[in-house]
Order: structure tokens, then C-alpha cells, then sequence
């Protein structure tokens, strides 16, 4: 794998899309390419610090509760 495969392919990477033949080539290339899994690691780790920071919050009660009656109201 070149590196210009590697940057096109990280994420789908990082979420496990790669076919298994992919991901032992985009892993072997890291063991092999210091700069490559140097970026890696920066990418991965602001994947999963945007990830942590897009988890789904709950509506407060006052939202659901005027959802509710909107809804209702159009029933």
C-alpha cells in the first residue's frame, strides 16, 4: 500500500470498513512508514475526541413535552 492509500483510506480504517487483505496492507505499511503511522495516530486520536464529544444527548423534558402536544395537536 502507498502512502497516498493510506490517507485516502484511514477512516475507513479506523471503522473496520476495510476488506481483510486492506487492512494487513494499510497495517503492514504503518510498521514499515514512520510518517504514515505517526499521522495515524494524530488522525485516530481526533476520530475518537470527536466521537466522544458527538454522542447523542437526551431532549429535556420541557422539548418532549411541547413535542407531544404539537404532535397531538395535528393528529
Amino acid at each position: 500500500m502507498l502512502c497516498s492509500e493510506v490517507r485516502r483510506t484511514v477512516y475507513l480504517f479506523f471503522e473496520g470498513s476495510l476488506g481483510e487483505k486492506q487492512q494487513v496492507d494499510f497495517k503492514t505499511h504503518l510498521s514499515i512508514c514512520v510518517d504514515c503511522d505517526t499521522k495515524t495516530q494524530i488522525q485516530l486520536r481526533l476520530h475518537r475526541f470527536v466521537l466522544s464529544h458527538m454522542a447523542p444527548q437526551p431532549a429535556p423534558e420541557h422539548l418532549k413535552t411541547r413535542l407531544t402536544r404539537s404532535l397531538r395537536a395535528l393528529s
